[in-house]
C-alpha cells in the first residue's frame, strides 16, 4: 500500500513530493534538445530528498517508444526517487512550442496514476509543468509551488538574432502561474525582482532557493594540467540564447593575440529555436574567420567526462545572452577554471571573484577578459581559487534543505488551515 500524506496531527510533514517535468526527464542528457539545467537540478533534488527520507515522484512525458513506465533513481538513503513516463501525445519529440495540446492528456494521464492523492505537495518545474500542477494541486488538495527556470518575458527581452519569441500563450500562463502557486521559487534574487516587476508578486510569495553543484564529482583536477597550447571551453545547448557564435567569434579576436588558441565546443543541437548555430553552422562561422582548425565540437557528455573537460581548459566562456542561473558557470568554478561570462543577471549571481563578467556581447570585449587570464598566471590562479571557494558555498545539499524548508512551511499552512 502507498503510504498517506502527511495528516493534520503533524503539521508541516514531508514523506511523499511529486516533482512535475512535463517537457524534459531528469533522465535525458544535458546539452541536448532541451535538456539542461533544469534536467539537473530535477535529478540531483529528486535523488537527494530521497537520501533524507522523503519519497518522490517524477513525472515527465513518455517520449522514448521503449522507456519503461516507471525507472528507479540510484539513491543513497532510506527514500525512494521514481522517474514516470506518462503517455500524453505521441512517443516521439514533440516541439516544445507545440507541447500545449498535450497538456490535458498529461493532466488525464497523472490523476490515473496509482500514486495520484498520495503527495503532501506538488512541485512543477517550467511553465508547462506549473499549468498542470495548478489543476492537479487543486484536485489532490495539496500546496503547489512552482520554479519557472526561465521566464518568457525574460527571453523575449533579450531575444539573440535569430531566436524564436516565446509566444503570448506562455506569458499568459506564466502569469496565472504565479499568481496561483502557494510559493514561487526562485533561483536568484534577480529572478525575484523579475516576477515582482512584471507580475506584482510579493516578497512573501517568493523564496530565493540556488541551484547547486555536485561537489564531489565537480572539483580541481588533482594532477597538473597537462601542456599544450591555451585552451577555451564553451558548454551548453547549440542555441542562439546560449551564445556559442559569440564563443566562436571570441575565439577569432584571441588569436590575433594568442595564435595557437583553441575552443572545444561541447554540446547538442536544440531544436527549439531559430539561428544558425548548428555544429554545421558554428564550423561555416569558423571558416569564416579564418579559425576553423582551432575549433573542436564535440556532442553532449556525461557528467564525469564533462568534468575532465573542465579541468583540461584554461578559460570557460559562458557569453549566453539570459541566464536564470548559470550552472556551467557555477561547475566549472567548481573545477578551479576562471570564467569569462556575459552580465546579464543569472550569471551575475553566480560569477563573482571566479571569473569576469563582460558587458554586452561584443567579441572583443570577452577576448579582452579572456586574454587577461592567458597572459596573466598570477590572474587566472585568483580567478581559479577564488571560483573553488564561492562553489564550496553552493552544494546541492544546501539547495535540499531550503527546499524541505519550504516544504514544510507549505504543507504545515495547509494543515493548520484544515484543521
Amino acid at each position: 500500500m502507498l503510504p498517506s500524506p502527511a495528516h493534520p496531527g503533524d503539521p508541516g510533514a514531508v514523506r511523499r513530493v511529486a516533482l512535475l517535468s512535463v517537457h524534459t526527464s531528469p533522465l535525458d542528457q544535458p546539452g541536448t534538445g532541451d535538456g539542461g539545467g533544469l534536467n539537473v537540478y530535477v535529478r540531483e533534488v529528486a535523488s537527494r530528498l530521497a537520501a533524507r527520507g522523503v519519497d518522490v515522484d517524477v513525472f515527465t512525458r513518455a517520449r522514448d517508444p521503449h522507456a519503461p513506465a516507471s525507472v528507479e533513481l540510484p539513491v543513497a538513503g532510506p527514500g525512494r526517487a521514481l522517474v514516470h513516463h506518462l503517455e500524453a501525445g505521441p512517443r516521439g519529440e514533440v516541439d516544445k512550442h507545440d507541447l500545449a495540446g498535450h497538456l490535458c492528456a498529461f493532466v488525464l494521464a497523472l490523476q490515473a496514476h496509482p500514486t495520484a492523492g498520495t503527495h503532501d505537495l506538488v512541485h512543477a518545474h517550467y511553465w508547462l509543468s506549473g499549468w498542470v500542477g495548478q489543476r492537479i494541486a487543486r484536485r489532490w488538495d495539496v500546496p503547489l509551488v512552482q520554479t519557472f527556470h526561465t521566464l518568457g518575458v525574460l527571453k523575449n527581452a533579450t531575444l539573440a538574432p535569430g531566436d524564436r519569441p516565446e509566444p503570448p500563450l506562455r506569458l499568459a500562463a506564466e502569469e496565472r502561474i504565479a499568481r496561483a502557486a502557494d510559493r514561487v521559487l526562485v533561483l536568484t534574487c534577480g529572478e525575484a525582482r523579475l516576477l515582482h516587476r512584471s507580475y506584482g508578486l510579493s516578497g512573501s510569495a517568493l523564496t530565493v532557493v540556488p541551484a547547486g553543484v555536485d561537489l564531489a564529482r565537480f572539483s580541481p583536477s588533482p594532477a597538473p594540467r597537462r601542456p599544450g597550447p591555451p585552451r577555451l571551453l564553451f558548454v551548453g545547448r547549440l542555441q542562439p540564447l546560449k551564445g556559442p557564435d559569440v564563443a566562436v567569434r571570441t575565439l577569432a579576436e584571441v588569436v590575433r593575440s594568442v595564435p595557437d588558441a583553441t575552443l572545444r565546443i561541447i554540446g547538442g543541437t536544440s531544436g527549439t529555436t531559430g539561428g544558425d548555430t548548428s555544429p554545421q553552422g558554428l564550423r561555416a562561422l569558423a571558416a569564416e574567420l579564418g579559425v576553423a582548425d582551432a575549433l573542436t565540437i564535440e556532442p553532449a557528455l556525461d557528467q564525469d567526462t564533462l568534468v575532465e573537460r573542465y579541468r583540461d581548459a584554461d578559460v570557460v566562456l559562458v557569453p549566453s545572452r539570459n541566464e536564470t542561473f548559470g550552472l556551467v558557470a557555477l561547475e566549472a568554478q567548481a573545477c578551479g577554471r576562471p570564467v569569462v561570462a556575459a552580465d546579464v543577471p543569472g550569471l551575475e549571481a553566480v560569477v563573482g571573484d571566479g571569473g569576469t563578467l563582460v558587458a554586452g556581447h561584443a567579441p572583443q570585449d570577452h577576448a579582452d577578459a579572456v586574454l587577461r587570464y592567458l597572459t596573466e598566471p598570477g590572474a587566472a590562479s585568483t580567478a581559479g581559487s577564488a571560483g573553488v571557494r564561492a562553489a564550496r558555498g553552493a552544494s546541492w545539499d544546501r539547495t535540499v534543505e531550503r527546499l524541505l524548508a519550504v516544504y514544510a512551511e507549505m504543507v504545515g499552512s495547509r494543515q493548520t488551515v484544515a484543521v
